[in-house]
């Protein structure tokens, strides 16, 4: 059984080497938003003060907070955190990120997976970091059209490759559950640089190996 001084200890551990499960919030925000919400909810026709929905205000409230922290993340800073001279020049490609986002136009959700690969010029970046620009750039309210040129963009311009590649599908929450509601639907999008763009065999491979199950 572990006491209540090693419990502590290891805590303290855990948060000095960044990761803490205690949710931290704005709480200007939080209270801003919550008063916003509480409205919505009487406009809608409901009843805000009743049991189910007191905290209501306050969790959709720090939920919207954190679907959007992509705002509070700098991409450029994430990939040159860990940035490293290599010698390496073949395809580096990171696939299945999962990526969850909100449109821009009726802030809904949009889901799915981005695959981005690069060929090294003489630096490569930590994998996870590229993960972590699909996500700072995902939790946003977005376009999957932007979404996927500033992913390109942002490794093209802290790594200077000989080439970058990105592929997002995803469906769209504002297509399946409104409107034209077509369930099934995905939209692909795709963005190149540098030798993806001219040469056709390495666009190629790309292709075939965000289609291939290797794993």
């Amino acid at each position: 059984m572990v006491n209540k001084k090693e419990q502590t200890k290891g805590t303290e551990q855990a948060r000095r080497n960044g990761y803490s499960n205690i949710e931290k919030w704005d709480k200007d925000s939080v209270k801003e938003l919550s008063s916003v919400y509480h409205r919505v909810l009487d406009l809608i026709g409901e009843d805000p003060d009743r049991e189910g929905l007191i905290k209501t205000p306050e969790r959709v409230a720090k939920a919207i907070l954190f679907l959007t922290k992509g705002y509070s993340l700098n991409p450029s800073e994430i990939i040159n955190s860990a940035k490293f001279t290599e010698a390496y020049s073949q395809m580096v490609l990171v696939k299945d990120i999962d990526i969850y986002s909100m449109c821009e136009h009726h802030m809904l959700p949009f889901f799915g997976k981005a695959h981005v690969a690069y060929i090294p010029n003489g630096y490569i970046t930590g994998l996870s970091k590229i993960a972590r620009v699909v996500e700072a750039y995902s939790r946003r309210l977005q376009v999957q059209e932007r979404l996927t040129t500033q992913i390109r963009d942002c490794l093209e311009e802290c790594l200077h490759p000989m080439g970058v590649a990105v592929v997002i599908e995803a469906q769209h929450m504002c297509m399946q559950i409104r409107g034209v509601q077509k369930q099934n639907s995905v939209t692909t999008t795709s963005a190149f640089t540098g030798i993806f763009l001219k040469n056709l065999n390495t666009r190629e491979e790309f292709i075939h190996l965000i289609g291939s199950k290797l794993h």
